[in-house]
């Protein structure tokens, strides 16, 4: 049996900053047990390669529109190695020297939780914690059980970040952030046909209604097929194969969908969701909820202070750097806890995950959002009026010719702060980072008029929203 203060099952960027937290400044130990590479689907299969796929699009897209400057087209290679050099052609041994300098050690293997404070690795290795057990596991991609769809191979977002090869013709299956993005991606790298296939009335239903639209409206102007209120209802696929992430799966594909008709797709992607891995871990059912997420409160305790859980896998918020928000948390709590301080601090407490949360997606045009859209403040019993107006700035007019943009702000009447904000346009990711801290920290709307944004830059729309609301 092998002793550590700190056990730590995923050896993602949740895991990682858990692990790192929970000892730092101490004599603390820690282990890090991961079945695949350490890094995480972030690293290797989700934002680094996706991101390094997006970015080439929107610099051409930037060129493109600069009276001046001689923008040819993309070198798709080119983009494709700049992607591999960010995922480290899935080599992890870079992560593995980052977290042994920490005095981390990596445990390769499957996990399971075999007793209190108790890990088994591969039914072998059994480890035991002196303090706390985090569970940092993640979630995978979900595959549909429509007839026809698994047996056919089709890609996940594994495949979509790792492309090989760019298919002519793709169904993408899904309206969600995966979806929006990969659809963007693939049309920059010279996708000729694609069709998105969307069960419900809008993409990206989870934010306010203009992103979506707005998005959808840029995907169909590229040259996308978006078919809103459609299931896929059988695939065939007469020869499929597994030819390694990232490669067509075997020969074209008939996607049948309901209300009849049919498209042909030399590949498909499902984007309709992620399931938590949690089932191989021994957990009992009282630990989880209804879909198999680890439930925890906000110190992220799982139960009795040993059993944790950060990340994806407790459902709260699956995003990377909400994950890493958690683990830091977690792992100041389990610090604490260790040397009998006290947790009464809102610094131990995941707070943001209720109602704070940012989030961009890197379509073309970007959305951008930070805590409540209307819908969900009034859903939360809220007295909210909402403030709209286009981004239309000296500073976004400079920046390229065809900018374009939308915010719209969520106010709290009652205590006269920002809940909400979304901004939809071309490159607004970090229009972001100010409207979480004014929400996160209660800013009221008249201290926003003190807030006075530099000229000429996109910010400028911070003063026009506060001037349209008078």
């Amino acid at each position: 049996m092998d002793e550590f203060d700190v056990i730590v099952i995923g050896g993602g960027p949740a895991g990682e900053n858990a692990a790192d937290y929970a000892i730092a400044g101490s004599t603390r130990t820690a282990v890090l047990i991961e079945h695949e590479l350490v890094g995480g689907e972030c690293s290797y299969w989700a934002c680094m390669p996706s991101k390094a796929l997006l970015r080439p699009g929107e610099v051409l897209g930037a060129a493109q529109n600069m009276p001046g400057v001689d923008a040819k087209g993309l070198d798709v290679p080119a983009v494709l190695a700049r992607r591999d050099s960010y995922t480290s052609g899935h080599d992890d041994s870079g992560q593995v020297k980052w977290a042994r300098h920490l005095g981390i050690e990596v445990v390769r293997g499957h996990a399971r939780i075999s007793g209190e404070r108790t890990v088994t690795v591969d039914g072998q290795r059994t480890l035991r914690a002196r303090h706390a057990v985090v569970v940092a596991t993640g979630t995978t991609a979900s595959i549909p059980e429509t007839p026809g769809l698994q047996e056919s191979l089709p890609w996940t977002s594994r495949d979509v970040t790792n492309l090989r090869e760019v298919p002519r013709r793709v169904v993408i299956v899904g309206g969600g952030v995966v979806a929006c993005e990969a659809a963007t991606w693939l049309l920059n790298l010279g996708v000729a046909d694609l069709t998105l296939v969307v069960r419900g009335n809008g993409l990206l239903p989870r934010m306010e209604a203009f992103a979506g639209e707005r998005v959808a409206d840029s995907l169909i102007d590229r040259g996308a097929t978006v078919l809103f209120g459609t299931e896929v209802v059988s695939v065939s696929r007469p020869n499929p194969a597994d030819t390694g992430i990232g490669r067509v799966h075997g020969g074209p594909s008939t996607v049948e969908l309901s209300g009849g008709g049919s498209v042909e797709a030399d590949e498909i992607v499902i984007a309709t969701g992620r399931t938590p891995r949690t089932s191989s871990l021994g957990l009992s059912q009282d630990l989880l909820d209804d879909r198999g997420y680890v439930t925890v409160d906000d110190t992220l305790t799982a139960t009795d202070g040993w059993l944790y859980a950060v990340g994806d896998c407790n459902g709260r918020s699956p995003l990377t750097h909400m994950g890493k928000y958690q683990a830091r948390v977690c792992g100041d709590v389990i610090a604490a806890r260790a040397e009998n301080r006290s947790i009464d601090r809102p610094r131990f407490r995941a707070s943001a995950d209720h109602g704070q949360v940012p989030q961009v997606v890197f379509t073309s045009p970007q959305a951008a959002s930070t805590g409540l859209t209307e819908r969900q403040a009034r859903d939360n019993g809220l007295d909210v009026e909402t403030v709209e107006a286009d981004i239309a700035v000296a500073g976004s007019s400079l920046s390229r010719d065809d900018f374009t943009g939308h915010a719209k702000l969520v106010v709290d009447r009652g205590s006269d702060t920002l809940v909400g904000a979304t901004f939809v346009g071309t490159e607004v990711a970090e229009l972001l980072h100010s409207a979480t801290v004014a929400v996160v920290g209660g800013v009221t709307m008249d201290a926003l008029w003190h807030a006075v944004p530099a000229y000429p830059t996109v910010s400028e729309v911070w003063l026009r929203l506060l001037e349209a609301r008078g």
